[in-house]
């Protein structure tokens, strides 16, 4: 019965169907191809159709949603609580200033200057030119000798524009005060600073083990130091041939201070040397004239009448000699002085103040220049490659620079050939008694004793002894 029903149902809907198509046979027949109906009967869709159908579909469905999503996410959000603010009156100093200027530092550029530099150079080198190195020259006032005499080491410090141009320049003008030129006003000026100068004291004491040099160092002393000390004493030692090991120094000295900071070495206020036994001594004291001078402990000048090597030199090349093989002439000859072998153009310098009495070719001796210095003691100086600005007749000082070392004449190499001569006959410049200078006068001399000697030998006596002590503490390679 059921089976019945059911073939009756579907005997309905089959004829539901072909009345419909029997009404709506146009449309079967236009949009058949749409089905997804595959079978053999029916044509396959075309799949491009199909792709174009879907995907306009889905792209409708995504601007739809696009536009509806954020208008229903918007409408859902709560509207905003404004924040509350609260204003409150600040009651600011009086005297204080609203807003006050931050001040401008200048950015000075340090330049020091270099072995063999001009002032000319220098302003080059920043990208100056002459016209504002002028401007420098004229605006300085007294400190102009400064800026004509220029070492290397010396700073000078550039103010200079946006554009590179000079705004101003600072130097300094001696050890204790620094000049400032400013050119960016309505006209140059400049202004004079002076240094916080202080002398601190130091004590050195060293012993020769390898070279006077080596000892300063290690004693604490820099070389410029050690070459003062070396000066101090050259007229009684020749650190090259009479040092020997376990010669000994002690030394007081000032060290410069400028603004907090160190500044160099300055003087030699005492010092003690002991070179073979022999002990010599130089204490520092103001003359009568102002000028400070260094005596020995009898008060007599530590600088001697003359020079004992007029030339800084390498070696001696040939010493004072009765009989000596000539290298140039293969003769036997005397050789009546020293030679001191140094590098071409060596200064040479006077041995002691006189006068100039020969500047010229002498036969073997080259370029040749002969300093009287009193009735019956003279200097000769032979094979310079050039003169100094001296002439004859002119008046030099001792250790002025007369000429300078050459292989003039008959040489083998560049040297000093030195003489020193007594009522015109030469003599050895190394072992000849040179006569000792004038000691101070009486009042000077009670002065120098109270106020230099007594206290100096004090200190340098303490010193000794503390060293001494020292010595004696001091664990030896034996000690466990």
């Amino acid at each position: 019965m059921a089976e019945e029903n059911q073939g009756a149902r579907h005997a309905r809907k089959q004829a539901i169907c072909r009345k419909a198509q029997r009404q709506h046979s146009h449309f079967y027949e236009r949009c058949s191809h749409w089905s997804f109906n595959r079978s053999a009967e029916v044509e396959p869709i075309h799949w491009h159709r199909e792709r174009w159908v879907l995907a306009g579909t889905a792209l409708l469905i995504t601007l739809v949603s696009g536009f509806i999503m954020p208008a229903w996410a918007s409408a859902m959000r709560p509207a905003p609580v404004p924040e509350a603010h609260a204003l409150l009156t600040l009651a600011l100093p009086r005297d204080t200033p609203i807003s006050a200027p931050v001040p401008t530092v200048d950015d000075w550029q340090v330049v020091r200057v270099q072995p063999g530099q001009t002032l000319s150079d220098i302003f080059g080198g920043r990208g100056l030119s002459m016209t504002d190195l002028q401007k420098v020259m004229d605006a300085a006032g007294s400190a102009k000798t400064a800026l004509h005499n220029i070492r290397p080491g010396d700073e000078f410090d550039f103010l200079l524009g946006s554009d590179g141009s000079l705004k101003g320049l600072r130097f300094d003008q001696d050890q204790a005060s620094r000049a400032i030129i400013r050119l960016d006003g309505a006209h140059p000026t400049v202004a004079i600073q002076r240094r916080d100068m202080d002398l601190r004291e130091q004590v050195a004491h060293g012993v020769i083990r390898s070279s006077l040099y080596a000892a300063g160092d290690q004693a604490g002393m820099d070389a410029a130091m050690v070459g003062k000390l070396a000066d101090l004493f050259k007229y009684d030692i020749d650190f090259v041939q009479d040092l020997r090991l376990g010669d000994s120094f002690t030394v007081i000295y000032d060290d410069v201070y400028r603004d907090g900071t160190r500044y160099g070495e300055g003087n030699i206020v005492a010092a003690e040397f002991i070179n073979q036994g022999t002990r010599y001594t130089a204490y520092r004291f103001k003359k009568a004239d102002g000028t400070d001078g260094w005596f020995s402990e009898d008060g007599r000048p530590i600088q001697k009448s003359f020079l004992r090597i007029p030339v800084d030199f390498t070696r001696i090349s040939s010493t004072f000699s009765a009989a000596r093989l000539h290298p140039i002439l293969g003769l036997m000859r005397a050789h009546k002085g020293v030679d001191y072998a140094a590098p071409t153009g060596t200064p040479i310098h006077a041995a002691g103040d006189g006068v100039i009495k020969f500047r010229g070719w002498m036969n073997g001796y080259g370029n040749f220049v002969i300093i009287q210095h009193n009735s019956t003691i003279s200097t000769a100086y032979g094979h310079m490659s050039r003169f100094a600005d001296e002439r004859i007749g002119q008046h030099v000082q001792q250790g002025q620079v007369i000429g300078f070392v050459g292989m003039t004449g008959l040489a083998t190499g560049p040297h000093l050939h030195y003489e020193f001569r007594v009522d015109g006959v030469q003599r050895n410049p190394q072992t000849v008694t040179l006569p000792p200078p004038e000691p101070l006068p009486a009042v000077q001399m009670a002065r120098f004793k109270a106020q230099v000697v007594q206290p100096q030998l004090a200190r340098l006596t303490e010193l000794d002894a503390q060293i001494k002590l020292a010595r004696a503490n001091a664990p030896t390679n034996n000690d466990n």
